[in-house]
């Protein structure tokens, strides 16, 4: 393992505990990123920020980074600018660690075969591949994907399972981690992903001491479940001044037969009609939309948590709280400190 330890000490630890000795299996000192044609710059840079970015004057890891064309020479980013891959496929060979960015987003209709082989190859002989974002659909062409879980930005989640039918997606979570493939959600989770292999192969304390030169949290809370708006379902002309109603009166208790009273129909075809023009239950669709209000509310107001929940017809926050965590993946207050306008 190749690292440079500058000093005795630090200021986040002592460096012979934490990573001037062998860590085990985990270890990642050769790294290599993908710049495939119509590279993403954002999760480019990622990868060059935590793995190919000197910080030994902290005592951090240095590793053997190099970034890598199909072929060696210019690149274009999906931004529209070029840049230069110093190294080709072959490099790739090498690493301990294979980050693969998107490429040709927001989802490439396919890979080209040379990157399927280096991917192949590198999982083969014991490396550890990474998909950032999109770039999960190159490790899905490469086949390392079958019988996985994975994560993928959730605005691609149909374009990838439609593609990889063998693979269990996870739309919601924030990166999974099964080596030695690794994947992970859209954009900014890349950081979270990178982190998390940091973590991994040198422990808690180094993660954390990246994470505040990058001025990031070394963990997220909650999924990526939090940043997809909602869907609100739309009705005929029939439901639509119930649907209206009902969103003026999200604090009240209510049923279906008085919803059914109100659209002028039995309870049992107003459950059906319900069922057929919307595409889901009337229960679920006023959660989802308790659920948003709650949301605007914790974006826009300083309500307390138990206010919120009875404004929005969940009677306390105990129930607010299991319906956010199980909509959103996370808690109120944790959505609120992510989501909250300085205005509010």
């Amino acid at each position: 393992m190749r690292v440079a330890c500058a000093g005795d000490e630090w200021q986040y630890g002592t460096l012979s505990s934490i990573f001037c000795h062998t860590v085990g299996m985990a270890e990642l000192w050769n790294v290599g990123v993908l710049a495939g044609d119509g590279v993403a710059p954002f999760e480019l840079g990622v990868a060059c920020e935590v793995f190919g970015t000197d910080r030994s004057e902290q005592g951090l890891p240095v590793h053997d980074f190099a970034v890598c064309g199909i072929e060696a020479g210019p690149v274009r980013t999906k931004s529209g600018f070029h840049i230069h891959a110093p190294h080709g496929l072959d490099r790739l060979a090498e690493a301990d660690l294979v980050l693969v960015p998107p490429m040709d987003e927001p989802a490439p209709p396919s890979v080209p075969a040379a990157v399927i082989t280096a991917l192949r190859a590198a999982v083969g002989r014991g490396a550890w591949v990474a998909g950032l974002c999109t770039g999960v659909f190159a490790l899905g062409y490469a086949g390392l994907l079958d019988g996985r879980r994975a994560a993928v930005h959730w605005n691609a989640a149909a374009a990838f399972e439609s593609a990889f039918p063998k693979v269990e997606l996870d739309p919601f979570v924030l990166y999974v981690a099964e080596p030695p493939v690794f994947t992970s959600a859209g954009t900014a989770a890349a950081i979270d992903l990178c982190l998390h292999l940091v973590r991994e192969s040198y422990g808690s304390q180094v993660a954390n001491a990246i994470a505040r030169r990058m001025v990031v949290p070394p963990h997220r809370d909650g999924g990526q479940a939090q940043y997809i708006e909602l869907p609100v379902p739309t009705a005929a002309d029939a439901l639509t001044p119930v649907l209206a109603w009902l969103q003026q009166h999200l604090d009240r208790e209510l049923n279906v037969p008085e919803l059914a009273r109100r659209a002028h129909m039995s309870p049992r075809t107003f459950a059906r009609r319900f069922a057929a023009e919307t595409g889901t239950t009337p229960h679920h669709w006023l959660t989802t939309q308790r659920v948003i209000h709650a949301q605007w509310l914790l974006e826009t107001t300083h309500h307390d948590i138990e206010t919120i929940a009875r404004s929005c017809g969940f009677g306390n926050a105990s129930t607010l709280r299991h319906h956010f965590n199980q909509r959103l993946g996370t808690t109120p207050t944790s959505y609120r400190r992510t989501f909250a306008s300085a205005a509010s």
